[in-house]
């Protein structure tokens, strides 16, 4: 069956179609064009109409004719909108002109710089001129190290290898940053958080070296759809950039459908579980030859969903990508789905980005992916030019995924999220001066970031880590500092697994970060990798390793992390409705108990057993809501205990509708009698060491989030409290539902008006 009579099919079905909130249908898209920029070589013109393009899309047009122009720009278009030409024909033009010119072109995974590399190299291939394209990562060879430095013409990397490979050993790429003239970074939505604050700081080192050399380069960016794409590409490079969003590409027509599994239990609020519907719709897709790509929250949501299809249709060839998986795999798995040998994919969002992965025509999400950007992006992943496309998101019980399944009109009208960077923190910064200082020692004077650099240079002369003379600061410390950074946590290392289920032949299967492998790792845990289930026999935390062995049982491991927290500092703080608000340093100190051990299939819990492992202790930015109302002074210690749990359950769900972050990037943790005020409060805190800009943000919003807290539980259908507003009951109590809301009132008195969506 093609997917057009699915679609008939499906939008025919009573039954199904009840559990529907909204079937959004996207008209198909003509392309717009506009005619090849007047500056462009005429080579590369010849070279595009040989591949039957006689004009570009408007934005393409734009896009090239500024960065021949000298500015730097940012592109902001849809998936699979031709983005990669607004950056290869202005570099590729360049270097035609002039053979000494040098590009480095950013990608935020390996395997999009792999996959871009080989799309590069055949435009270079058949232009026939002598100019060379080379990766450089972890995987090259040391042989062709040398070969790369001296004569690559476009150099293709990513950040860790930047920050940790190039920048600490200019000196051997001089030609390169003598003559560098564009810098390329794709998929500059990716670099948000604590990922992009580390990023913007590697930036801040590459313009110091290249300031060196004597070269200023031009940076040429592409993003999805975020809602400062100007702010964020000027923070994040230190430049002034232009945007171009005149998007000419053509799309075809795409179904979007929110789909919210049935209630099984209408007085608890409970849901059937959104992972079996998830695996429901996908079985039907793929069992109709609908090639398909389901997207889940956690790795361990990807390996369950990949054993139940597999399962479920073991003559389909479904597999499973995600981080951990080894790159052979992963190149392998983005072959097989080009070529249509793969018919379904479940995937982390690490096949998001832009990677080739063919002409994919349907896509179920199992849960919303935590921002509007994203969640256009997993989409974008389904349907490309022509034809149709289908998009399932199925919605968890959690309230942002309930928030935006009954009000699709949120997602759908509303703009992409705002992407935060906090490259001032100073935990961040201080480790990239010291980078920084490795390479180049600083002058008297010299900015890095922040006014107050030299300050940082004076304490670090007095930790004997810089030496100052002259003027100058100069590094004399043994270490190598970049290796002690990593750019994608707050961890330095991750953690390896080893199979040991061939005796005396282990191998390297996955890795895990540091702060998730507690979790995922502890002895006794239940590891699902490519749908095979290992059992971790031993955790060696000083070593980062983790000895696993296949085993065949019928259940999955889950484990309970407990949170302590404590006020550091102050930084803001303000008497409001109820209450104060509060933005400031804290400490929190996290410690996994136990394990659950989850039957598969029916989700029920079939046992448990403690975990025994060190705590990890982590100093960060938090916001929090003091409660004082004299009112509380009559409510019973368990009543309040409910509203605060239960506030604290809405507002750490829906904080993130306006926090281009994952709902995991924020902890929360509420306190009857907190240990600075002996006063109710509720913590929101940053998971990451010395924060990204969630919590100061969250201050600013105080009163939107509790007006959309009150709307969202006043509306659930639910009695006493339920896993999509404040929480399932056995955790909230019989009061749980009652005692928030009336605590929002409180909060809210003065400002009754209504949630600013309904003004």
């Amino acid at each position: 069956m093609n997917i057009e009579m699915l679609i008939d099919r499906m939008r025919g079905e009573k039954e199904w179609q009840s559990c529907v909130t909204h079937w959004e249908v996207i008209p198909a898209r003509e392309a717009h064009y506009a005619p090849f920029p007047d500056k462009l070589h005429p080579d590369l013109i010849r070279l595009l109409q040989g591949q039957g393009i006689t004009q570009l899309y408007t934005h393409q047009a734009t896009a090239v004719e500024a960065a021949l122009s000298g500015e730097h720009i940012v592109t902001v278009t849809p998936t699979a909108s031709g983005k990669t030409l607004c950056y290869n024909l202005p570099v590729l033009h360049t270097i035609l002109e002039d053979p000494s010119a040098r590009a480095l072109y950013i990608f935020p995974t390996k395997a999009l710089a792999y996959d871009q590399m080989t799309e590069l190299n055949r435009w270079i291939e058949r232009l026939g001129r002598d100019i060379k394209g080379y990766t450089y990562d972890g995987d090259t060879p040391p042989t062709a190290r040398q070969t790369i430095r001296q004569a690559g013409h476009i150099v293709v990397t990513n950040p860790d290898m930047l920050h940790q490979a190039i920048l600490p050993h200019h000196t051997k790429w001089v030609k390169l940053f003598e003559n560098l003239r564009y810098v390329v970074i794709d998929e500059l939505h990716a670099y948000r958080g604590v990922f992009g604050s580390h990023f913007a700081n590697v930036l801040r080192r590459l313009r110091r070296i290249c300031r060196h050399y004597g070269s200023n380069p031009q940076f040429l960016c592409s993003s999805a759809t975020i809602a400062n794409p100007r702010e964020f590409a000027e923070k994040l490079t230190g430049t002034t950039v232009r945007v171009v969003d005149n998007n000419g590409a053509p799309s075809g027509e795409k179904h979007f459908v929110f789909y919210n599994p049935p209630v099984v239990n209408a007085s608890l609020g409970i849901r059937k579980s959104s992972l079996l519907e998830a695996r429901n719709l996908a079985e039907r897709l793929i069992k109709n030859d609908i090639q398909t790509i389901v997207f889940a929250r956690s790795r361990v949501r990807v390996e369950l969903l990949l054993t139940y299809l597999q399962q479920a249709m073991p003559k389909k060839n479904i597999r499973g990508y995600r981080g951990g998986y080894l790159p052979n795999q992963r190149r392998e798995i983005e072959r097989g789905l080009r070529e249509g040998e793969i018919r379904g994919v479940v995937s982390t969002n690490a096949l998001e980005l832009g990677i080739d992965i063919g002409q994919l025509e349907a896509c179920v999400m199992c849960g919303y992916p935590g921002t509007i950007a994203s969640t256009w992006q997993q989409a974008g992943r389904a349907g490309r030019r022509h034809g149709k496309s289908l998009t399932f998101l199925v919605a968890s019980s959690s309230p942002l995924d309930q928030y935006i399944i009954q009000h699709p009109e949120y997602f759908l009208r509303q703009t992409p999220e705002h992407a935060l960077i906090h490259p001032d923190n100073l935990i961040i910064l201080v480790n990239h001066i010291k980078c920084a200082a490795y390479e180049l020692p600083f002058e008297r004077g010299e900015q890095f970031g922040v006014a107050g650099t030299e300050e940082i240079l004076n304490f670090l002369a007095e930790e004997g880590i810089l030496h100052e003379s002259g003027g100058r600061w100069y590094w004399m410390d043994q270490s190598f500092p970049a290796t002690e950074i990593s750019l994608r946590s707050a961890a330095q290392e991750n953690f390896v697994i080893i199979d040991i289920s061939v005796t005396g032949k282990p191998r390297v299967i996955g890795e895990v970060d540091r702060f998730s492998a507690p979790m995922l790792l502890h002895e006794e845990a239940i590891y699902l990798h490519e749908g095979v289930q290992y059992q971790v026999e031993k955790l060696d935390y000083e070593e980062k390793k983790a000895y696993v062995r296949q085993v065949n049982v019928d259940y999955y491991t889950d484990a309970n992390l407990a949170v302590q927290l404590r006020v550091l500092e102050v930084e803001r703080e303000e008497p409001v409705t109820g209450g104060t608000r509060s933005v400031g340093e804290v400490t929190v100190n996290a410690l996994v108990t136990i394990f659950k051990k989850i039957k598969l299939g029916t989700h029920e819990n079939i046992g448990s057993g403690p975990v025994r492992l060190p705590e990890e202790e982590m100093h960060t930015t938090a916001y929090w809501l003091t409660v004082d109302h004299p009112a509380l002074q009559a409510w019973k210690q368990d009543d309040l205990q409910s509203g605060l749990v239960g506030l604290s359950h809405v507002l750490s769900h829906l904080a993130p509708l306006y926090l281009m972050c994952d709902p995991k990037d924020l902890g929360v943790v509420t306190q009857v009698k907190a240990v600075h005020s002996k006063k109710p409060t509720i913590f929101l805190y940053d998971k990451y060491p010395g924060g990204v800009g969630l919590s100061d943000k969250l201050y600013d919003l105080h009163e939107t989030l509790l007006h959309l807290a009150r709307e969202h539980v006043a509306s659930c259908g639910c009695e006493t409290g339920c896993p999509s507003c404040v929480g399932p009951a056995e955790e909230v109590g019989e009061q749980g539902k009652r005692k928030t809301l009336e605590l929002l009132e409180l909060m809210l008195e003065p400002s009754a008006a209504g949630s600013p969506f309904s003004r």
